[in-house]
Formats: structure tokens, sequence, C-alpha cells
């Protein structure tokens, strides 16, 4: 790549460059948060802290009852502050964020999904604990770990839903910053409103004073979303189930996650996983024997329609009596997608009023149909998914 190309320039001129190529819209506010990007982009280039064990117990220690402390509060002098880049969906966080993230001159760099970092988090801390059956405290190790592996994490969708994980956070975050880590965030919430009417939210607040602290705060005004603008006018049904179908669903993600392939991830409903086969930036991508061929049920369709805007669906069968298992799911998955405005990019055999023509509960499939032929419509498209 030549030395002299926008990537190698930081996330400004890669966002002007592509502003020129007609790739994006000119936006004020995208630009705002681009320069922005930018002054930390140059404070960034060449960073790489040796991170440091610190013994003192720190802040968090002390409220959330860690035996030996995960390092001090303040940060090592020099660190630079992150960003917290906060606003509405689809207004191009995640976009200037990735911008950031592949332009960043530093040698240790991570960009992950906040969800997707806090179950990797979890799942270190039950290994940790299987392989030091009475020892006190994994965070220590835990942030050693993570800090050695990135000096600055780019988090896209930061949200905090769990207890689980608004307990574990801030003595994590804690650690993280005293070893020198730098957090750039994308979210739909403000840092003040996180974990907002949750039982247990007051032990919650230093965390939010902390991150306030290590973080700069901006919020994105851009009054355009762009999100829903790209799926408006997308075909979103694509029959019969051929090779033109599949390369149309591959062009749909394509088109909405700036990616070819999203990553595997899963979540976390009722105490156990429900694997999700691809996903990026807020848009799952499934088959439908995964999602309906197994023995799952309301709540794990209420998760996927919550956490994702967009689930891409590949390979729906005509459904029938002989295969009225799958047929129910899929009933509950659609009432889901649709009560919580998901969009639904699909492959079939056939159209949606066709799926289901004969034999018992045919004519409970009626509303089905109607639902998936109004999901494409440009009036549902536009409307913002509620999560």
């Amino acid at each position: 790549m030549n030395s002299l190309s926008p990537v190698n320039q930081g996330p400004l001129n890669a966002y002007r460059a592509r502003v020129a190529e007609g790739l994006l819209h000119p936006d004020p506010a995208q630009a705002h948060a681009a320069e922005t990007l930018q002054n930390l982009w140059r404070i960034l280039r060449g960073y790489d802290p040796q991170p440091t064990l610190s013994a003192p117990r720190g802040l968090f220690g002390r409220l959330f009852g860690g035996k030996r402390g995960s390092g001090d509060l303040a940060a090592p002098p020099g660190t630079p502050e992150g960003l917290y880049l906060v606003g509405a969906v689809g207004r191009g966080k995640s976009m200037l964020m990735d911008l950031f993230f592949e332009t960043a001159e530093v040698a240790r760099k991570r960009r992950i999904h906040f969800h997707a970092f806090m179950q990797e988090a979890h799942q270190r801390i039950h290994r940790w604990k299987q392989s030091h059956p009475g020892s006190d405290d994994p965070i220590p190790p835990l942030a050693d770990a993570i800090a050695g592996e990135a000096a600055l994490l780019c988090f896209d969708e930061f949200q905090v839903h769990d207890i689980t994980d608004a307990m574990i956070l801030g003595r994590l975050f804690e650690a993280l910053f005293a070893r020198g880590v730098v957090v750039v965030a994308t979210s739909n919430t403000a840092p003040q409103d996180l974990f907002k009417g949750k039982p247990g939210r007051d032990a919650f607040l230093p965390f939010i004073a902390l991150i306030q602290s290590r973080v700069e705060v901006l919020h994105l005004e851009s009054a355009q979303d762009y999100r829903r603008e790209r799926i408006r006018g997308m075909p979103t049904w694509h029959h019969p189930l051929d090779g033109r179908a599949e390369r149309a669903l591959d062009a749909a993600f394509l088109e909405l996650t700036g990616t070819a392939r999203g990553t595997p991830t899963s979540l976390q409903v009722l105490g156990r996983p429900v694997p999700i086969a691809e996903a990026a930036r807020g848009v799952a991508r499934l088959d439908f024997d995964a999602v309906c061929g197994q023995a799952l049920g309301p709540a794990d369709y209420l998760a996927i329609a919550t956490h994702f805007h967009t689930l891409v669906l590949d390979g729906i069968p005509r459904l029938g009596p002989e295969n009225f298992d799958r047929a129910r799911r899929f009933i509950t998955l659609v009432d889901a997608l649709y009560e919580h405005r998901c969009k639904l990019v699909a492959s079939a055999e056939t159209g949606p009023d066709e799926l289901y023509e004969r034999g018992d509960n045919a004519a409970m499939f009626e509303r089905t149909a109607s639902r998936l032929m109004e999901m494409q419509s440009q009036e549902y498209l536009g409307l913002p998914h509620l999560p």
C-alpha cells in the first residue's frame, strides 16, 4: 500500500477519500467525529505501553469485594484518553470507529463487539478458576492477559444489560486502565445512562465515573439514519433456493455490514448459549435449520430479535404438517422479529403465501405470511429497530 494513501494518513483522510469517491454522503457530524478520531490517531502513533502489575487494592476492589487489588485507579502517566462515540442507530458510529481502527498505528490492537468481549471474559474467568482452585481473584491475571494482547481496545455496541457483567466491569476496566489500555467504543447509550433502571445500579455508578474519567464522550448528532437507508429499496425475499438467491444474501450481508463474512458468536439465554453462525454490525446470518430445526423457543427468538437489527436467513423450505415443528418455530421467530421491527432478508423455496399452503394449520400460517409480506414493505423497512 502506498505510504501516502488515505489509510496511512489517519481516519479523517480515509473518511474524506470515501466521500470523494461517492461511497459516503457528506455529513458534518460524521466529519467532526472523524476529526476527533484523527487527533487520537496522532496521539496513539507508536503507542506501546509495557503493562506492569499493581499491588495496591483499587477502588473497585473495595467496592466489589476483591481480596487482591486489580490495580490503581489512575492510569500510568501519559496514558491517552480514549473516546466513547454515542448516537442513535445507523448514524455511522461503527463505520467511523472501523476507519480509526484500520488506520491506527498501534502494534497491539483489537476490535471486538462488546457482547462478545464480555462472553470471552466470563469464559476466561471460568477457565482460570478451574485451573487455580482456591485462588482468590481472577481479575488481575485476566487484565494482564487482555492488556498483553492489546494496548488499544475498540468496542462496538458498548452496552450493559446483565448484572453479572455489571459486577465485574468496574474492577476489570480499572485494571485495564491501570495497565495503560486505551478504549474506543461506540454505543447507543450515553455513559450516564448505562444499566439505568436495573437492580444494583447504585453499585455500578463508580464504573460510570471511571469511564467518564478515561474517555472523551462525543455525541454523533447526525440527522440521517444510514442503516435504514441502506436496507430501504433492497429486495429482502429471494426465491427459489438457488445460486442467485444465495448470492443475493451474500450481497445484502456485505451491503449492511461492510464485510463479506461475520464473526461467530452466541447469545446467552436463560444460562445457555444460542450460537450465531455469523454476526457483524448488528446483523446476524443464520441457516433456517440452525434457527428453526433446533429445540429453540420464544426466549431464544426474542434474544435474536432484540440483539440484532437485521437477520439474514438462508434456506427456508416449504412447510407443512410433515415438518410442523419447524413451521411452529418459524412462526414464533417471525412474531418476535415483527414485534421488535427486526428486518429480515431471506432465501426461500417460494414466496411467503406459498410456504404453507396445505394441511392442518395452514390457516394459522396465514398471519405469518401476511407479516412476511409486510416486512418487505418500505414502510416496515423504514421503522426503527426496538432493541
